[in-house]
């Protein structure tokens, strides 16, 4: 009988990536892998199809690059992200909290 990694049915994990998103206060990011470490290519899937409203602009990839270009870094840099050229600083601007 399959399993389901922690428990959680899909409509649970969204919810989860998705409160995660929301806690990344302004200012600060979070990797892909920050938000599910077993699923880091889900939370870019929930964050390209959710309706919802949340902050997708503070999630970067693991070496601080941007998924969404020049769009993603205007908005990192209204909100004072850290940065190094093209990438997001993250010694200094990830977010070392979490959401259980």
């Amino acid at each position: 009988m399959p399993t389901r990694r922690q428990g959680l049915n899909p409509g649970e994990r969204t919810m989860r990536i998705l409160a995660r998103v929301r806690a990344i206060p302004k200012g600060f990011v979070q990797t892909y892998g920050d938000i599910d470490p077993a699923a880091p290519r889900l939370v870019g899937h929930v964050l390209a199809s959710t309706p919802e409203d949340v902050p997708w602009h503070r999630v970067v990839r693991a070496d601080g690059t941007v998924a969404m270009g020049r769009s993603q870094l205007g908005r990192l840099e209204r909100e004072g992200v850290p940065m190094r050229g093209d990438r997001v600083d993250l010694r200094h601007a990830r977010w070392p909290g979490s959401v259980t």
